[in-house]
């Protein structure tokens, strides 16, 4: 299938900004991307930021679907008694596993390393603005683990949930490298139930006894 110029700048940026970081020369992206125009991500996205929006967006299009179809298999089914006991672990889910999905069902290799290399940008964070509509899964899921974790002091619950994402791109990333050296399987059910139980851990261990958790906490 012959794919567009933008796309092609697109799945190079995500590439090589994965494996060379996000200051890689737009040269060389536009290189990889077989445009014989230098100037081709200025012509396309105006900006190196620009760029890196349009990666996590264009992923973003393909995790969205998925996690709306996985909110409301979760929502409408009976619950079980697993899940009843730690929902964190079933929304979990449904936040994780596409993007454990995504390298065997769109072939995409370097997302998670892309994200781990730009998530302190602040396209990243314009681009997972969760009061966009396109991304209202992701808010579904924010709300229902903040409600999960209630028994934990706001604060502390705060701090955790804002870890998720660093924690969580950072494994998905090391999913990937174990994937592309050949150590596992893309779509090796073991590692996404390992996966979330970590992430279940960080969000649901339980408090230091005799910790004071300080109302001015840094998060």
């Amino acid at each position: 299938m012959t794919i567009s110029a933008r796309e092609r700048l697109i799945l190079a940026a995500e590439r090589l900004m994965a494996e060379k970081g996000p200051s890689v020369s737009l040269r060389d992206i536009a290189i990889a991307a077989e445009q014989r125009n230098n100037s081709a991500v200025q012509y396309h996205f105006d900006t190196r930021d620009g760029l890196i929006r349009a990666v996590v967006d264009y992923r973003i299009e393909m995790l969205e679907p998925r996690r709306r179809a996985l909110l409301a298999e979760y929502f409408g089914s009976t619950v079980s008694s697993a899940e009843a006991v730690n929902p964190v672990h079933g929304l979990l889910e449904v936040l994780t596993l596409p993007m454990f999905e995504l390298g065997p069902r769109f072939g995409a290799t370097h997302y998670a390393r892309f994200h781990e290399q730009v998530r302190a940008n602040r396209a990243v964070s314009d681009a997972t603005n969760l009061g966009d509509e396109r991304r209202s899964s992701i808010l579904t899921i924010m709300r229902g683990l903040d409600k999960a974790l209630a028994p934990l002091p706001a604060r502390l619950r705060e701090r955790r949930l804002r870890s998720l994402p660093t924690v969580l791109f950072s494994l998905l990333a090391d999913h990937e490298r174990a994937v592309e050296a050949g150590r596992i399987a893309a779509d090796d059910p073991n590692a996404v139930a390992e996966l979330l139980d970590m992430a279940n851990g960080l969000l649901t261990a339980p408090v230091s006894a005799g910790l004071h958790v300080r109302s001015d906490l840094s998060v």
